[in-house]
Formats: structure tokens, C-alpha cells, sequence
């Protein structure tokens, strides 16, 4: 038996999969794993890698903080942001890091520091997964439905 897996953040549903068979999630309290027929949780997400297992193929996901509901046949995360690892563009990513990194050495008011500081770890997170999908040896596959195309 499969679990549903949603992914939807204000903006717009990132993900959406009827049938995977793992979950593993970045909980506040660390990693956890996710298979069908979990017992119901709900709680919050912190900054980290979403990974959604089907079969062979498996999709990656930096995941923003938020929450997620789980159910015995469905996981829905609810995410401040969530980008997928093949959406990422590693030069902005790049680019972004080093304009914080520049904020926070000049020294800015509070406020700002603060903004800072969360785009400098978005953007390490986001190239974290680029760079472990990248050098993962091609193992990385997107998860698309069988008559569907893959992008």
C-alpha cells in the first residue's frame, strides 16, 4: 500500500505523488521517516532536505520550515518554502550566499542581520542538494508518472 505525498506552500502545490513508498522529512527534532500506514503526527518542519522514495526513482526537496500532517495514507507538507532539487539554480544560489555573507561581514542593523542570516542558509541548504544530486553519480531520478514525460 502506497501514501500520498502533497507538498504545497503558499504560493502554489509543489509536489504532488498518489503513490510512494517513503518518506523522509526534516522534522524540528531531527530527520524522520515516513512509510505507509504511519501512525497520525502532526509537527513542525525545519531547514533540511525532503526526500520522497518511489520504487527506484526518488525526488529531492530543500525544505524551508513549516509543518507537516501525517496520516496512514498521506503525508501533506505544509512549507514556508520548498524548492526542488532540480528547480535550484546554483549560480543565484551561489550569488545569493555571497551577497549575505557580504551583509552579515559589513555588519547591519538587526533586522536586516536577521534577513541576512535566513537567506545565507537557504542558500547553503540549496546547494548542499545541488551538489549532493549532482555528484551522486546519476542515482538522482525524478519521479514522473508513466505517461508523462520527464523534464
Amino acid at each position: 500500500m502506497p501514501i500520498a505525498v502533497d507538498i504545497v506552500t503558499q504560493e502554489k502545490i509543489v509536489f504532488s505523488e498518489p503513490a510512494a513508498d517513503m518518506v523522509l522529512i526534516p522534522a524540528a527534532e531531527g530527520q524522520m521517516g515516513v512509510l505507509p500506514n504511519h501512525a497520525p503526527l502532526l509537527t513542525t518542519l525545519g531547514f533540511g532536505e525532503l526526500v520522497i522514495r518511489k520504487g527506484r526513482s526518488e525526488e529531492r526537496f530543500a525544505i524551508y520550515g513549516g509543518v507537516v500532517d501525517v496520516r496512514p495514507d498521506k503525508v501533506v507538507v505544509l512549507a514556508d518554502l520548498a524548492e526542488s532539487s532540480f528547480d535550484i539554480d546554483e549560480v543565484a544560489m551561489e550569488a545569493a550566499r555571497a551577497s549575505a555573507e557580504k551583509m552579515m561581514r559589513e555588519g547591519v542593523p538587526g533586522e536586516q542581520n536577521r534577513d541576512a542570516a535566513a537567506a545565507l542558509r537557504r542558500a547553503e541548504l540549496a546547494l548542499r542538494l545541488v551538489r549532493r544530486v549532482r555528484t551522486s553519480g546519476g542515482t538522482q531520478m525524478r519521479i514522473v508518472e508513466d505517461d508523462e514525460p520527464a523534464k
